[in-house]
C-alpha cells in the first residue's frame, strides 16, 4: 500500500503522549527517508550503494539490521546533507552538534525542534513518575558547546524547572591530557569545574542537578558541598559514563539520602537519551528504556551481531529512527546486560552499562563525560 505524504507524516509525529504502530511507523520512515522529494542528500546517495530496496524490504524493526553501520560517516558528511528534504527550505534546525571525541575526530548530528520537543515531552513524563519537583532552578554540571547533552539540559530545565544554571565543561580537554599523560591537569581542570559549581550551590536555590558521575564523586569528596546537596537540592538526574551498582547504591542512601537520584544513559548518535526505568529496587540493577519505536536496542555478541539472552551481556546495537533523523544499526561502545523492555516497549532494554576497553581502533577515555 502506496502512502502520501500526509499519511506518512500523520504516522510519524502522533501525538506525544501515543506511539505509532511500529510496523507502520518503519515503513512510513523508509518511505520519507528515501523518497527524493523528502529524504535526506546523504541517504538518498547511500540508497545507490545498498543491495536491498529500503521501501520495499525494511518493514520491520528488526530489518532495520540490514543497513550498514554508517555512524563512522558522519566525521565528514556536511550537516545540512542529513537535514530531509522534507522539511522544506527553511528547516527549523536547533542546532548541529557533534559526539564527545573520546574515539577520534567527532561526528556530527543535527537536532530539528519536533524531535527535541518529542524527547522532552517523554523525558519529562519520565521525571514526574520519578518524583523529580516541577518549577524549581536546575544546575547542569554537564559538557557545553557542540554536545547535546547541554542543550537537552537547558530545554528540560526551561520546561519542567524554571532557570537552568550551567558551568562551562569541555569533556574532550580532559581526554586530551588523560590521553598524553597529563593526569595532575585533568585532575584540576575537574576540580575548575566543581569550584564553579559550588558557587552556584551557595548562592542559588538550586532544586534539582544534572551531573555525570566522575564530577559526582569528586562533589562528594567535599563535605561542605554534600550538606549544600542534601540542605537544598531535591532530585539528581546522573549520566554521561558508567556508575557501578555499589556507587550507585551508596549515593542513594548514605551520601545523598534526602534526594531523588535516577539516571539517564544517553548518546548523540541516538539524539537523546533512555531513562531510568521508574520503580527498580534500590539493591538491584539500574535498567535503561529508550524511547521506542523511535529509539531500539540490541543487546548483541560482537562478532556474530547475534542477540544474546535475557541476562546475558553484550555489545549495544543501537537504531534511531524518526521524522528528522535516521541512524539504524549502529554499533555503540558499550556493552551492557540485556533485559526485556518494559510493557509496550520495543526491542531491549540495558543495564549495567560499561564501556569496551577500544573502540573504533582508538583506546576508549570517559574522562569527566
Amino acid at each position: 500500500m502506496t502512502l502520501d505524504i500526509a499519511e506518512i507524516t500523520d504516522i510519524l509525529e502522533p501525538p506525544l503522549d501515543s506511539r505509532p504502530d511500529p510496523d507502520a511507523f518503519v515503513q512510513a520512515a523508509m518511505a520519507w527517508h528515501f523518497d527524493p522529494a523528502t529524504g535526506s542528500p546523504f541517504w538518498l546517495r547511500k540508497a545507490e550503494t545498498l543491495d536491498f530496496d529500503p521501501r520495499r524490504d525494511v518493514r520491520t524493526l528488526e530489518d532495520l539490521t540490514l543497513f550498514p553501520n554508517v555512524a563512522g560517516e558522519l566525521r565528514h558528511v556536511p550537516a545540512r546533507d542529513l537535514i530531509p528534504r522534507g522539511y522544506g527550505e527553511h528547516p527549523d534546525v536547533v542546532g548541529v552538534f557533534e559526539s564527545g571525541g573520546t574515539t577520534g575526530t567527532p561526528k556530527r548530528v543535527v537536532l530539528l525542534r519536533d524531535w527535541l520537543e518529542r524527547m522532552l515531552a517523554w523525558s519529562n513524563t519520565a521525571l514526574d513518575a520519578h518524583g523529580f519537583p516541577r518549577g524549581v532552578d536546575w544546575l547542569g554540571l554537564v559538557p557545553s558547546g557542540p554536545h547535546i547533552v547541554g542543550e537537552f539540559f537547558r530545554r528540560s530545565a526551561a520546561t519542567h524547572g524554571r532557570y537552568g544554571f550551567s558551568i562551562d565543561l569541555d569533556p574532550r580537554w580532559v581526554k586530551r591530557a588523560i590521553a598524553e599523560g597529563r593526569g595532575a591537569e585533568a585532575s584540576a581542570y575537574a576540580e575548575h569545574v566543581i569550584d564553579q559549581a559550588a558557587d552556584l550551590l551557595r548562592t542559588q536555590d538550586i532544586g534539582v542537578m544534572t551531573v555525570t558521575p566522575p564530577l559526582l564523586e569528586r562533589l562528594a569528596r567535599r563535605d561542605d558541598l554534600v550538606d549544600l546537596v542534601n540542605e537544598k537540592v531535591r532530585a539528581i538526574r546522573w549520566g554521561g559514563t558508567q556508575l557501578d551498582p555499589d556507587s550507585r547504591h551508596l549515593y542513594r542512601t548514605e551520601v545523598f539520602p534526602g534526594t531523588v537520584f535516577s539516571g539517564n544513559y544517553g548518546s548523540t548518535m541516538i539524539l537523546g537519551f533512555a531513562g531510568e526505568r521508574p520503580g527498580l529496587p534500590g539493591d538491584g540493577p539500574c535498567v535503561f528504556d529508550p524511547l521506542s519505536p523511535y529509539v531500539t536496542f540490541g543487546v548483541v555478541d560482537p562478532d556474530t551481531r547475534k542477540p544474546v539472552a535475557v541476562g546475558e551481556r553484550g555489545r549495544v546495537v543501537a537504531h534511531h529512527v524518526s521524522k528528522s533523523f535516521l541512524l539504524p544499526n549502529n554499533l555503540e561502545r558499550d556493552v551492557a546486560t540485556r533485559v526485556a523492555p518494559p510493557e509496550g516497549g520495543l526491542g531491549d532494554s540495558v543495564a549495567d552499562i560499561a564501556p569496551v576497553d577500544t573502540f573504533e581502533d582508538e583506546t576508549v577515555i570517559e574522562g569527566v563525560y
